[in-house]
């Protein structure tokens, strides 16, 4: 078994967590990764359900617990600043589950799986020929290799799905949204709160964490011609000009946004595939199936990776075998919260004034919806890691 080899593209959640998983189980683990390093940008996410079984057999919940934004609730502004509207996350939030920045996340599972595996930062993968012992890969820079097994945890912009599935544009759609968040720095608001504006088709936030503000920009858009999810400058451009009449602490945050360093910019999209693994390449996370913004990605990709390198592990010799049983798992968990995001976007980004007043008027009413809502959680809550 040792002398096993895998080899990781993406070293975000999924890939980390698979990473440590399958090192525990023998393999030898290779990550490779395009960033030069860990990005500290992200809007915050989930780790709930089957999600905390694993972080918390991983010896990480601690940590996950000390990095968590602390939120209490999500208020809605008017232009003024003046709260119209409130929801409390409290009332809605399973009592084991951990709402933390992403890229808290992504450094918690790194640390955890670095010393059990090589990790090739700033590169990439540029080439897979497979055949039915193993797979030849040829790197950006470092040399070709061969391994056994590669495992696409590189994201919805996957190489390693373009590469062994087709073309990302006849596998992703977009859901008419884009999404982009920038950190701030310090503190610019009291309480603990998530502060949202909206205008019709438009939602801006500053969310408080533990590092400091994050600013959250979400906008309904037809899908952009000629978008590059890696230009930085169009992004801000975009962003810009989908906000130039927007109120608030919006012209100061764009303000920021025009000199930010650390920007993410994406369409918000889904990932669908009728099988998410080719003979020796499987994928994990949202290179197999984004369930987009709104669908528990983080929690997913992490319950995703261990149940794959379960099923690895029992199969050693028939990897195919292995990734049928894990894809079948795992489908049971992802396809619906791919049903989730019309609803989703309705309460966080209204697409119009009529929209807007009746979702601030239905948060009066939120104390008797969060009973129903944690109920529908408890009773749809993904399985624990057995």
């Amino acid at each position: 078994m040792s002398e096993r080899t895998v080899l990781i593209s993406g070293a975000g959640v999924g890939g980390p967590t698979a990473a440590y998983w399958l090192a525990r189980h023998g393999f030898r683990v290779t990550v490779v990764e395009r960033a030069q390093g860990l990005r500290s940008s992200g809007n915050p996410v989930d780790v709930r359900g089957s999600a905390v079984d694993v972080a918390e057999r991983m010896g990480l919940l601690s940590r996950l617990r000390e990095a968590a934004t602390g939120t209490t609730g999500l208020s809605f502004v008017n232009a003024s600043g003046r709260r119209i509207g409130r929801m409390d996350m409290r009332a809605v939030q399973q009592a084991d589950e951990v709402e933390l920045p992403r890229g808290d996340l992504a450094s918690i599972l790194y640390e955890a799986s670095r010393d059990h595996a090589e990790f090739l930062f700033d590169d990439s993968i540029a080439s897979l020929d497979q055949d039915e012992h193993g797979v030849e890969v040829t790197f950006d820079r470092a040399d070709p290799r061969r391994f056994d097994l590669v495992i696409g945890a590189d994201g919805l912009h996957s190489t390693t799905r373009r590469l062994a599935f087709g073309a990302e544009s006849g596998l992703a759609r977009h859901m008419g949204l884009y999404v982009a968040t920038t950190p701030l720095g310090g503190r610019t608001g009291p309480g603990r709160d998530i502060l949202m504006h909206n205008t019709p088709g438009k939602a801006v936030a500053v969310s408080p964490t533990p590092s400091g503000d994050l600013a959250f920009f979400l906008y309904r858009s037809p899908a952009e011609p000629g978008f590059d999810y890696r230009d930085t400058e169009q992004h801000k451009r975009l962003l810009t000009s989908a906000f130039a009449d927007v109120s608030w602490r919006v012209p100061d945050l764009l303000e920021h946004v025009r000199t930010a360093e650390d920007l993410y910019f994406d369409s918000v999209s889904q990932v669908r595939l009728p099988r998410w693994w080719n003979g020796r390449v499987a994928l994990l996370g949202d290179a197999a199936s984004c369930v987009s913004l709104f669908g528990d990605g983080s929690t997913l990709a992490m319950t995703g990776a261990f149940t794959l390198a379960e099923e690895l592990a029992s199969s050693p010799d028939d990897p195919q075998a292995a990734f049928r049983r894990y894809e079948t798992t795992h489908r049971r968990l992802v396809e619906p919260k791919q049903r989730n995001v019309g609803q989703a976007a309705a309460l966080l980004v209204p697409a119009t004034r009529l929209g807007i007043l009746a979702r601030n008027l239905a948060t009066h009413l939120w104390p008797a919806v969060a009973v129903a809502t944690r109920l529908r959680h408890t009773l749809s809550r993904t399985p624990a890691v057995p």
